[in-house]
């Protein structure tokens, strides 16, 4: 039996990869995921998937759900202190680590390492500095599969939203668009793959436009 880590996951394919990764390797037990939801919306933050999908997700991978609830235009003061609240308890239990999905963002990292350091946790990062083409290859080689829910229409066209994470899908993507959606041009939902245990079924909804953001709902089948 491995260490016993946290998972922090937004239900998108980096998040899910990354846990994959570590179920492969064998020396990490994953005690509970955790993932920031937004109240009013009930969504996921950033993403904007619905919590039903979120909790549909994280019983398919077959983990307990730590969800940390942040209001709406939350400051990085007050996700610290949701975040902390949330974290103490697993420390106290004796969790020391929490995996994220991270690619290249050092300043991601940097911020990650800081918070949980002054909880006397620490970060593990699986796909740390992978390129990014060759990672959207593996995970879709895997058998993963993944619709893009949320777009940034400054980094990305909105044409995007709503698409299959597949090969056409990354075939289509202009030059200086990272495959991994590393730079927040867009974000996913995985609904399918080989560590969950059975397919997330939805049905696709409206799109919301909320100016630089464009959202595509989904909704529980």
């Amino acid at each position: 039996m491995g260490e016993r880590i946290l998972v922090s996951t937004s239900a998108g394919k980096d998040s899910t990869f990354a846990l994959y990764k570590l179920q492969q390797r064998g020396n990490y037990e994953v005690d509970t995921l955790v993932t920031t939801v937004t109240t009013g919306y009930e969504r996921i933050s950033m993403h904007g998937v619905r919590r039903d999908l979120l909790r549909l997700h994280a019983e398919s991978l077959g983990f307990p759900l730590e969800e940390v609830e942040i209001p709406p235009n939350c400051t990085n003061g007050l996700y610290e202190e949701r975040m902390t609240e949330a974290l103490i308890p697993y420390r106290e239990r004796g969790i020391r680590s929490v995996c994220f999905g991270d690619v290249h963002l050092a300043d991601v990292r940097a911020y990650r390492e800081h918070n949980l350091a002054t909880m006397g946790m620490s970060g593990i990062f699986p796909l740390w500095k992978r390129d990014s083409a060759r990672l959207a290859r593996r995970f879709l080689e895997h058998g993963f599969k993944a619709i893009v829910v949320c777009v940034d229409t400054e980094l990305l066209s909105k044409s995007f939203l709503g698409r299959t994470y597949d090969a056409g899908f990354l075939r289509d993507l202009p030059e200086g668009v990272d495959p991994c959606g590393e730079d927040g041009e867009f974000h996913t939902f995985v609904f399918d793959g080989p560590n969950l245990s059975r397919r997330v079924r939805f049905t696709v909804g409206e799109i919301e436009d909320r100016g630089r953001f464009v959202y595509q709902d989904l909704l529980p089948a």
